[in-house]
């Protein structure tokens, strides 16, 4: 690969990085916000080595152009051709390479989209993990609840706590075959969009938001099978749903935010 695509490719790439992660969010439509310091730096490494090397470049231009005008080097002689003397030009640069300027330019010009109910509604659902002592519910009126303890609560806790109780959760729509109902999701991610998992609730309600939007939800346990066991519906009879901001901490199964 030619060295000015070299320099262009790590000052693109810098730029690129720094922009999704020190000058706009957009990095945490596909990583948490700890990975974001790291790609920070990153991007100023990147950045650093694309000029230090076009300095480079400059002063090596400037010793042959020296060279040039004061005579053959010390040494110089027939065997000391460049290789292309002798055959072909192996500096020529592999049209495959110029394919790798497209993600470097789409860094500063195009930030894909953060993952939504296209992937939700590919994933399988997150594994719960299985739990013995429940403490009691707070007594509030919505009870703010993540989808982890909701589903829970409505599969593993035998004292029904939350049998009759309204219950508020805020999360992304994704659509499901046949209508009728839709799944309240969050997608959770450790490290990247590569690793993400979702957790999801069905919600019965009059009408079904499009997807990708993000809502809360209040309502009340939608009865079916034996609650507290693994044949009761982890699903909700809605009683409003409002549309609201993507949060922040979207990447993440947290409590909703205060209503109003």
């Amino acid at each position: 690969m030619r060295r000015p695509l070299q320099v262009t490719l790590l000052v693109l790439s810098g730029l690129g990085l720094l922009h999704s992660s020190l000058f706009t969010d957009l990095c945490l439509r596909y990583v948490k916000p700890g990975m974001r310091p790291l790609l920070i730096v990153s991007g100023f490494v990147l950045l650093v080595l694309g000029i230090v090397e076009a300095a480079a470049r400059e002063v090596r231009a400037g010793r042959t152009g020296h060279g040039r005008h004061g005579g053959p080097a010390h040494g110089a002689g027939p065997h000391n051709e460049p290789e292309q003397h002798h055959g072909h030009d192996h500096s020529a640069v592999p049209r495959v390479a110029w394919l790798l300027l497209l993600p470097a330019l789409s860094l500063l010009f195009y930030a894909p989209p953060a993952l939504g109910a296209y992937t939700a509604a590919r994933q399988p659902a997150k594994v719960i993990a299985e739990q013995d002592d429940f403490d009691p519910l707070p007594k509030t009126s919505p009870l703010p609840i993540t989808l982890t303890d909701f589903t829970t609560r409505v599969q593993q806790d035998r004292t029904l706590a939350i049998k009759a109780r309204t219950v508020e959760m805020s999360g992304l729509v994704t659509p499901v075959p046949g209508g009728g109902s839709w799944d309240l999701t969050r997608i959770i991610i450790s490290c990247c969009a590569a690793d993400a998992q979702s957790v999801k609730v069905r919600i019965y309600s009059d009408s079904i938001p499009a997807a990708n939007t993000w809502v809360s939800v209040t309502g009340n346990w939608h009865p079916g099978g034996k609650l507290g066991t693994e044949s009761a519906p982890v699903a909700l009879d809605a009683q409003t749903v409002k549309k609201i901001q993507r949060p922040s901490n979207g990447y993440q199964d947290a409590l909703p935010f205060p209503s109003g």
